[in-house]
């Protein structure tokens, strides 16, 4: 019985260790990125899905209708404790970058929407998030951004196409410096 307590014990710090949580997902678990950015050329650049579905606090939310700006995209969850961590930076980034870049938060796998209501207000975020507590959202962006990477940033350049990626927390000047690169058309 004792070494299956201490067993329990080990396994649940790892868990807490490498990501947001022990709820499964597709691919096995959630796991912390690392940081890792991706920056992709201009000339490499495939096409941003188009994202759609119900805002946290009502109302809609369309992608197609951000054409000509740059989009800043944030999956987070309310359970997660990185996301949790980045909040602040990317309310600050948002702010900072407002006449080059809209963020939408994408919410996932929060299965009732008050407890990612209540972070959103507990951190003072602005910009919307979309309520997708399937996945279904984040799943069109495929291999862009991994569905078990918690929380993740993906930048959208002006043209709707995938310009960058961080896998895992973001600071505020790593988002604001891929900002206003993308914005340059760099």
């Amino acid at each position: 019985m004792k070494a299956h307590a201490v067993t329990l014990a080990l396994v649940t710090g790892a868990l807490l260790l490498t990501g947001c949580g022990a709820a499964p997902s597709a691919q096995g678990g959630f796991v912390g990125g690392d940081g890792s950015l991706t920056v992709v050329a201009p000339e490499q650049r495939k096409p941003a899905p188009q994202v759609t579905g119900v805002l946290l606090g009502g109302g809609s939310f369309d992608s197609a209708t951000l054409g000509g700006r740059v989009v800043v995209y944030n999956v987070w969850g309310s359970w997660c404790a990185p996301c949790r961590k980045e909040a602040p930076a990317l309310e600050a980034a948002a702010r900072r970058t407002s006449d080059k870049a809209t963020f939408v938060g994408l919410n996932t796998r929060d299965l009732d929407s008050a407890p990612a209501e209540a972070f959103v207000r507990a951190f003072g975020i602005t910009y919307p998030s979309v309520f997708d507590p399937d996945g279904r959202e984040l799943l069109k962006f495929g291999t862009d951004l991994p569905p078990s990477a918690i929380p993740s940033t993906v930048v959208v350049d002006a043209q709707g196409r995938v310009a960058a990626r961080v896998l895992g927390e973001v600071t505020e000047s790593t988002l604001v410096g891929l900002v206003e690169d993308v914005a340059a058309g760099k």
